[in-house]
């Protein structure tokens, strides 16, 4: 395999009575491959298998999610250890329809392959797509209520039994062959003690109740009750049935702010005028401004089965991978966000946001691996540019009419911006995210329709916020650099990202302060661009 997976597993390899096949997914923490059983001998990977008690026999495929615990630094090992406890808890515990199952944990035992000795692997029930490549595919899937009703059913098995799933989104709702939905991605699960559970401090925004957006995060991580799983449900519902998000905004950090204004009382909830009357007040009562007002998980589950009636049928699930075309009309951030996480749904999730951050989902292997391998004519896919951000970066070039400003160049820039980092902080300079965005810079280019956002946006900055960003800002700088200037025109867009296109253009090339970071970026615009294309 050439891509940069997290967690690298040969084709062939026995885990346990499995033999992995094809990969599935990668995000920052762990690989999601197919696997096959191959008979009752333990493959040379068996360590410690723990298969549930009264579990049925095996099947015959299954998804294998691999996760290192021997390879990173002692505060990650920390974070990531605490993810799979959480995860491996709550399917040990839990045994649902609606809930996708775990069929046995084994570890790793391996020493001639340190990278994956000492790995946990997830023994769990293989999937054909999930919801956010649906909603890629066909934007307003018919079967949209019958989907709802089964995910509301998930979420009242998950809080009847005293958990809260804390990271309700597309990405997490996982569409099995026979029509049926599973809910999934439980590394962020937490048990009720009372009325409260407690959450790592994380979320995915747009899925955020207002009432824990900016809430102070203890020891013990952040207070959560089950009413924030009833927000994310109104605002998975919205989505689903009207192929839109029900607070304004065209980034998640703009309707963020929509979401703090609707708390505060300064504006109303506008839903979709395509929303059905059914779903209006179902919505409305998962969408109230705080959690006090907000309908209970049971009174939801009713009004849900009396909007869709009885026995929801299950549907065909169409293909996963949406035409060229259709990906060139969603919006960048849509577009990324549900191709990339959509390929990460078995909770292995992308560092960073909203989503190819958070958390994650396990489509089938041909919606997958073409996220991973996206635009690989024009960007190499063995030089370490994350797959979770292919699409991102290869999107955003397309749309510049600039061309100069291609995919090889901004997959470089990030890559000596921030070392794909979607986390980074510097105070000091007052730079911010994946591509190092100053915020009241930032502003002048966050929205899609090329006006600045009204106010300055506070960090952090999601890729699906700041890679688009930069590939505005790059493609109002290409025709603004004077014709003459020697050298490579990439190279000069680059230090004017850094510097302005005047400071550049008086200097008759790269400026001398940011000469060192021409040469990387020079020096990736070869590392990344595929055979007879630098």
């Amino acid at each position: 395999m050439t891509e940069p997976y997290a967690v690298p597993v040969p084709k062939g390899y026995r885990v346990g009575v499995w033999e992995v096949r094809e990969p599935i997914a990668t995000g920052a923490f762990g690989s999601v491959y197919a696997a096959r059983r191959a008979g009752d001998a333990p493959g040379r990977g068996e360590g410690r298998s723990r298969p549930h008690a009264g579990e049925p026999e095996l099947p015959r495929t299954a998804a294998l999610k691999f996760l290192p615990t021997g390879t990173a630094t002692p505060r990650r090992l920390n974070h990531l250890r605490e993810l799979i406890e959480r995860e491996v808890e709550l399917y040990r515990r839990l045994r649902h329809p609606r809930l996708v199952r775990m069929y046995e944990t084994l570890t790793v035992d391996d020493p001639d392959r340190p990278e994956l000795d000492g790995a946990t692997v997830l023994v769990l029930e293989r999937a054909q797509g999930s919801l956010s490549a649906l909603l890629t595919a066909t934007p307003r899937p018919a079967a949209g209520p019958a989907l709802l009703a089964q995910i509301c059913e998930g979420l009242a098995q998950l809080h009847g039994a005293g958990w809260v799933h804390g990271d309700l989104k597309p990405a997490n709702v996982l569409l099995m062959e026979d029509g049926s939905v599973r809910l999934a991605d439980f590394n962020m699960a937490a048990e009720l003690e009372g009325t409260h559970a407690y959450t790592p401090a994380f979320s995915t925004p747009d899925y955020t109740p207002p009432e824990l957006l900016w809430t102070e995060i203890g020891e013990r991580g952040r207070r959560i009750r089950p009413s924030a799983d009833v927000w994310a449900f109104g605002v998975l519902a919205h989505l689903v049935l009207t192929d839109s998000f029900p607070l304004p905004g065209a980034t998640p950090t703009a309707r963020r702010d929509a979401a703090a204004a609707y708390a505060r009382g300064t504006d109303e909830l506008r839903l979709s005028p395509d929303l059905p009357e059914a779903w209006r007040e179902i919505v409305r009562g998962c969408l109230t401004r705080t959690h006090t007002d907000r309908i209970t998980t049971d009174a939801l589950l009713r009004r849900v089965e009396a909007a869709t009636g009885t026995g929801h049928l299950p549907f065909r699930l169409p293909r996963l991978r949406p035409p060229r075309h259709r990906l060139r009309r969603l919006s960048l951030a849509a577009a990324a966000a549900a191709i990339a996480t959509a390929a990460l749904a078995y909770g292995i999730g992308v560092r960073g946001d909203d989503a190819p951050g958070g958390g994650s989902g396990g489509s089938g292997a041909t919606a997958n691996v073409s996220a991973a391998a996206y635009g690989a004519a024009e960007l190499r896919t063995d030089r370490g540019v994350p797959p979770a951000y292919r699409l991102l970066i290869v999107e955003t070039a397309h749309d510049c009419d600039q061309k100069d400003v291609t995919p090889v160049l901004i997959a470089a820039m990030l890559k000596v911006e921030s070392d794909f980092d979607p986390d980074l902080a510097d105070p000091a300079n007052d730079e911010y995210g994946i591509a190092r965005w100053t915020p009241r810079v930032l502003r002048w280019w966050m929205n899609e329709d090329g006006t600045p956002g009204e106010t300055v946006p506070h960090p952090p900055f999601p890729p699906a916020e700041s890679i688009p960003a930069m590939g505005r800002y790059l493609c109002w700088i290409a025709p603004r650099l004077h014709e003459e200037l020697p050298g490579d025109r990439r190279v000069l867009i680059a230090a004017a990202y850094r510097r302005s296109y005047r400071t550049v253009n008086a200097a008759g090339g790269v400026p001398p302060d940011v000469r060192a970071y021409a040469d990387r970026v020079a020096h990736y615009l070869k590392e990344y661009a595929p055979p007879g294309k630098r």
